[in-house]
């Protein structure tokens, strides 16, 4: 990718792994293990160079298939967005790098009329699906 923006001038609000232990109820630990599993996606940034998670990819529980929203009452107050996942091993086995599927995930893209994560966060994973599976 070439002359791509920076994933700061893309993602306005970023999360801490601590953040997100904090906003998911897990511990660091386990946010680590959902990074390593590839359900979540960041990237060191700033200095001094901390891991940081975009925000948007944390949803409210009843939002985790934004889709088919949930009714169920013991839902979790946030988790991580359930289209997330397949739509990064799209990306990487099309072989982006974590920064350029981050960048790739908040750009633009006419044929979404906005980002593939506002498309996902709306519903859209089969459109956004269909865009990554373009790149492989």
């Amino acid at each position: 990718m070439t002359d791509t923006p920076a994933p700061d001038a893309l993602v306005t609000e970023w999360l801490t792994v601590p953040d997100v232990a904090e906003r998911l109820d897990l511990d660091a630990g386990k946010v680590r293990r959902v990074v390593q599993e590839g359900r979540l996606l960041g990237i060191r940034r700033g200095e001094p160079k901390v891991f940081s998670i975009p925000a948007a990819f944390l949803v409210p529980g009843h939002l985790a298939n934004p889709s088919a929203p949930s009714r169920a009452q013991d839902l979790p107050e946030w988790t991580v967005l359930a289209s997330l996942q397949g739509t990064l091993t799209l990306l990487r086995d099309a072989g982006f790098s974590d920064e350029e599927a981050l960048v790739w995930l908040f750009s633009p893209i006419d044929a979404l009329r906005g980002s593939p994560i506002d498309a996902l966060r709306a519903g859209g994973k089969t459109e956004v699906r269909r865009l990554a599976q373009a790149e492989l």
